[in-house]
C-alpha cells in the first residue's frame, strides 16, 4: 500500500506494473470523475426530446477576463441567464419560431493550451413548445448568427451594467468605476463570437460532448507527454494550423511547472455551491414526464420512465477498459496483473486509509506481491 493512498500491483512474473491510487472524489481528478461523467450523461440522454438540435457556442471576449476572474459565480450566472433570455427571446418571435426551446448549456473556460476562455456549450431543441402544439424549426435552421450576436451582446452588457453600478460586481485590480463603464460601452461596439453548428438529427453527440468537460479537469491524463520538477510537456490541437481532415493540428506545449499549475488553477471552480451546466426551457426533468407533454405532441409514442441508474455498468465497463486489468499475453504467462483492484459496489467507494482488495491471481490464492509493501 502506498503512503498516499493507493495500491502497487504486479504481473506475479514482472511483465507489467501499475499504481491504483484510492479515490479522492475531486470534480477534477479524471480518475474519479469517470462514473460521475457516465451518470451525469445518463440523466442528460433521459430529457432529450425526439427531435432535431443545434449547438450553439457563445464566447466571452478577452477584454472581460479580469471581470471574470474576480467574480467567476456571478459572471457565470449572468452568462447563462443571457444566453437563455438571447435564444428565447428570438425563438419566442413569430418571425422565427413562435414558441419556448429547450436548452442544456454547459460551462467550459479553457482552450486547448488551458488558458482562459470561457465560454457556454448550448444544445438547443429543434424547435419548441407554444402553449398548444410542438413547433419544429423552418427548413432545418435555427436562427442566423448575425441576428443572435447582437441580441446576446446586448443582454450581457446589460446585465455586467446592473451589476456593477449595484455594486454586485468586484472591479478588477487597479480598474476604476467609470473605466469599467468605458470598456463596456467600447465592447457594445465590437463583434463577439457566437456560433451556430449544423443541424444534428439527435442530440446525443452534443451531450457526450458536453459532458466530456463538465468533471475530470481541463487535461485529461493520456495528454501530458513528459514532466519533471522543471517543465511539463503536453499535447494541443492548434486550431489555427488545421491538417488535411480539418481538424487542428497536434503540438506539443512544454511549461514551467509554475505556469502549468498557474494555467490549471484558473479553472477550478470556486465553491461547490458553484454550476457548470443547466437545463432550461422545454427540456424535461431527468426523472420525469416531458413538460407539458411535449414528448408526445408529435405522435412518437408515449414517454416510458427509464429505469434508475446505478452506475454498475459503468464500473464495470470502465474496468475492462483498463489495459492493465487485461489478461496477461506474455509469453508463458497465464496470470492477470494485480494492477487493477477488485471494483467495490456502486456507491462503494474507498478514500484514504482504506486499501484496495487486489484481485486474485488465476492460477489459485492469492497474488504475489512484486516487492515490499511501501
Amino acid at each position: 500500500m502506498l503512503p498516499h493512498g493507493g495500491v502497487r500491483g504486479a504481473c506475479p512474473d514482472g511483465h507489467i506494473e501499475r499504481v491504483w491510487y484510492n479515490s479522492c472524489r475531486h470534480r477534477f481528478c479524471p480518475q474519479c470523475a469517470q462514473l460521475q461523467i457516465a451518470q451525469w450523461l445518463e440523466r442528460q440522454k433521459a430529457r432529450l426530446l425526439r427531435c432535431d438540435h443545434y449547438h450553439v457556442i457563445f464566447t466571452v471576449p478577452s477584454e472581460l477576463h479580469a471581470l471574470w476572474l474576480a467574480n467567476v459565480p456571478v459572471f457565470a450566472h449572468l452568462l447563462f441567464r443571457a444566453a437563455w433570455e438571447t435564444l428565447s427571446d428570438l425563438l419566442g418571435d413569430p418571425k422565427y419560431l413562435g414558441a419556448t426551446p429547450g436548452m442544456i448549456a454547459a460551462l467550459h473556460t479553457w482552450g486547448q493550451t488551458l488558458v482562459l476562455h470561457p465560454h457556454l456549450h448550448c444544445l438547443v431543441t429543434g424547435g419548441g413548445w407554444d402553449g398548444a402544439q410542438w413547433r419544429a424549426v423552418r427548413n432545418g435552421y435555427l436562427l442566423p448568427a448575425r441576428v443572435v450576436m447582437p441580441v446576446f451582446r446586448g443582454k450581457l452588457l446589460a446585465a455586467l451594467g446592473k451589476a456593477v453600478d449595484a455594486g454586485q460586481l468586484t472591479l478588477p485590480l487597479g480598474v476604476t468605476l467609470p473605466q469599467q463603464r468605458m470598456l463596456l460601452n467600447r465592447l457594445g461596439r465590437q463583434p463577439w463570437h457566437v456560433q451556430i453548428m449544423t443541424r444534428y438529427a439527435h442530440g446525443q453527440g452534443v451531450a457526450t460532448y458536453l459532458a466530456r468537460y463538465l468533471r475530470g479537469g481541463p487535461l485529461k491524463p493520456a495528454r501530458v507527454v513528459a514532466w519533471d520538477d522543471q517543465t511539463v510537456t503536453f499535447q494541443y490541437a492548434d486550431n489555427q494550423d488545421p491538417d488535411a481532415q480539418g481538424r487542428g493540428t497536434r503540438k506539443l506545449l512544454p511549461l514551467s511547472v509554475e505556469d502549468f499549475l498557474q494555467r490549471w488553477l484558473l479553472h477550478v471552480r470556486p465553491h461547490p455551491a458553484y454550476r457548470s451546466y443547466a437545463p432550461m426551457g422545454c427540456m424535461p426533468p431527468a426523472s420525469g414526464p416531458p413538460w407539458h407533454g411535449v414528448g408526445n405532441s408529435w405522435g412518437k409514442g408515449r414517454w416510458q420512465p427509464r429505469r434508475r441508474w446505478t452506475g454498475r455498468r459503468t464500473v464495470r465497463s470502465a474496468a475492462s477498459a483498463i489495459p492493465s486489468a487485461a489478461r496477461c499475453v506474455a509469453s508463458g504467462c497465464s496470470a492477470r496483473p494485480r494492477s487493477l483492484p477488485t471494483v467495490p459496489p456502486a456507491g462503494r467507494v474507498s478514500g484514504p486509509g482504506r486499501e484496495h482488495r487486489p484481485a486474485r491471481c488465476q492460477r489459485g490464492g492469492r497474488p504475489h506481491d512484486r516487492g515490499e509493501k511501501e
